[in-house]
C-alpha cells in the first residue's frame, strides 16, 4: 500500500503546519497557542472539537458514513515541547529561548492533523474516530490527567493507538510489537544524615559522604544480584549534593535518581530493594537516611491480539512486511501513553525517521523532525482507521 495520493497532495501544507509548530514550542500544560492552532485546523476540516481536557488538551470527533454506530477508535498525538535550547539555525528554528521541539511532537501533531483532514474529506469508515491531542507528555503526565478527567467516559474508544518517530530507524521502517515497548520511570531522593565536623578530625564526625558512596555501590547490586538476568531494570543515581567547603564534613548528603523497569513486578522489586538499602546500610555507620520515592509513568505495554495485529497488518501494507519489526528490544525511555493503554486495548508503534542519513537522536539540540515522513505517518493513521472501522459492503 503506497502513500495515499490525496495525502501526498497536501504534503506541503503539512510541512508548513509542522514548521509553524516547531517555531512556536510550548511546554507542559502551556500549549495554548498550539491548542488554538490544532482546534482551528480541526474546525476548518469540519470536525467537532472539544477543548479544556487536561487544560490545553483537546479531542476532535469525526463520524463515518453511517454516523455514530457504537464502534470507535482513538488516535493520540502529543503536543508539548522540551525545556531546552535549540542548536539549529534553519528558518523554522524555535523562536522561544529555552524551549524546543526536540522530540518530534510537532511532527506527531501534524500527522494526526493530516489524518483528520483526509478522513473528514473521505469518511470511508464506519463509526467514530476520536483524534486525541494530548498536552504534557514530557514528564508532566498529561496522558494520566486526560484519563483522570474522563477521556474515555466522554469519548469511548474500543481501541487506542499511539505513534512516535524513531531516529534509530531509517524512513520506511516501523516497529510494531506486542508486550512492553517502553519502560516505566520513577524518581527518588535519598537524604543521608551525618554529623558535621572538621575534615581533619573525621573521628569527631559522622561522614555522610562516605555513607552515600556505599549506598551508590550497594544500589547497583539490586539489578545485578536481585533481578533475574532475563528481566530488565535500571537504577541510576544522577545527582549527589553535599558540602560547602574543602575542609568541612557536611551535615547531610542529598542524592537523586531514576528507576526504570519493563514490568510492574520488577518495578516493585527495584523500589523495595532501594528502600531496604537506604533504611539499613546507614545504620552500620551510626547514621540514618530517608527515601522519598515517586512513581512516574508505568511501562508502556502493547496489548496482545487484535490491536497489535491490526497495527502490524496496516504497517506491513504501508511499508512492506520485511520493514516491520517485532523483534526489536524495548526502550528504557518512558511514555505516558502507558496510562491510556492501562484503560483501553491498544498499540504504540515506532516509525523510522532517521537512520544514518539524519541520525540525530531525540532530545538533542540539533534534532529536527523529518518532514519527508509526514505523508507516511498520515497514511498509516488513515488506513488504520479504514481497516479498523470498515464500511459495510
Amino acid at each position: 500500500m503506497p502513500i495515499i495520493n490525496r495525502i501526498a497532495d497536501f504534503h506541503a501544507d503539512m510541512t508548513a503546519w509542522r514548521h509553524h509548530i516547531h517555531e512556536n514550542p510550548e511546554t507542559a500544560f502551556e500549549e495554548f497557542k498550539t491548542s488554538d492552532f490544532v482546534a482551528e485546523k480541526l474546525t476548518t476540516f469540519g470536525i467537532e472539537v472539544h477543548r479544556g481536557i487536561a487544560g490545553t488538551g483537546l479531542v476532535g470527533v469525526l463520524h463515518g458514513k453511517d454516523g455514530p454506530n457504537g464502534k470507535s477508535i482513538g488516535l493520540r498525538a502529543d503536543m508539548d515541547a522540551l525545556n531546552m535550547d535549540e542548536g539549529n539555525t534553519f528558518a523554522h528554528a524555535s523562536k522561544i529561548p529555552g524551549k524546543m521541539h526536540g522530540c518530534g511532537h510537532d511532527g506527531h501533531t501534524t500527522m494526526l492533523l493530516g489524518a483528520a483532514r483526509y478522513l473528514s474529506e473521505t469518511r470511508n469508515f464506519s463509526g467514530t474516530v476520536n483524534f486525541i491531542f494530548q498536552p504534557a507528555e514530557e514528564g508532566a503526565g498529561g496522558g494520566r490527567r486526560m484519563v483522570e478527567e474522563g477521556l474515555f467516559d466522554r469519548f469511548p474508544c474500543d481501541m487506542i493507538f499511539g505513534m512516535h518517530n524513531w531516529p534509530d530507524l531509517p524512513p520506511g521502517e516501523m516497529v510494531v510489537k506486542a508486550g512492553p515497548i517502553m519502560a516505566g520511570a520513577d524518581q527518588f531522593e535519598i537524604r543521608v544524615a551525618g554529623k558535621g565536623g572538621h575534615a581533619a578530625l573525621p573521628h569527631h564526625a559522622i561522614d555522610p559522604v562516605v555513607i552515600a558512596a556505599h549506598i551508590v555501590t550497594a544500589t547497583q547490586t539490586i539489578v545485578s544480584r536481585n533481578v533475574s538476568p532475563i528481566e530488565s531494570g535500571v537504577i541510576s543515581i544522577t545527582q549527589i549534593h553535599a558540602g560547602s567547603a574543602y575542609n568541612v564534613i557536611p551535615q547531610e548528603v542529598i542524592m537523586r535518581g531514576t528507576v526504570r523497569a519493563l514490568s510492574h513486578e520488577v518495578r516493585d522489586q527495584l523500589e523495595n530493594g532501594l528502600r531496604r538499602i537506604v533504611e539499613t546500610l546507614p545504620v552500620a555507620f551510626g547514621s540514618s537516611a530517608t527515601l522519598t520515592y515517586r512513581r512516574g509513568y508505568p511501562p508502556t505495554v502493547n496489548h496482545e491480539g487484535a490491536p497489535t495485529n491490526l497495527a502490524a497488518r496496516v504497517a506491513a501494507e504501508l511499508v512492506g512486511a520485511d520493514k516491520v519489526y517485532d523483534n526489536v528490544g524495548p526502550s528504557m525511555g518512558a511514555e505516558d501513553f502507558a496510562f491510556m493503554l492501562q484503560e483501553r486495548p491498544g498499540c504504540y508503534v515506532w516509525m523510522g525517521q532517521g537512520g544514518a542519513a539524519l541520525g540525530c537522536l531525540l532530545h538533542n539540540p540539533a534534532y529536527d523532525f523529518n518532514d519527508e515522513i509526514l505523508p507516511l505517518g498520515t497514511s498509516y493513521w488513515a488506513k488504520l482507521v479504514e481497516t479498523a472501522l470498515p464500511v459495510a459492503a
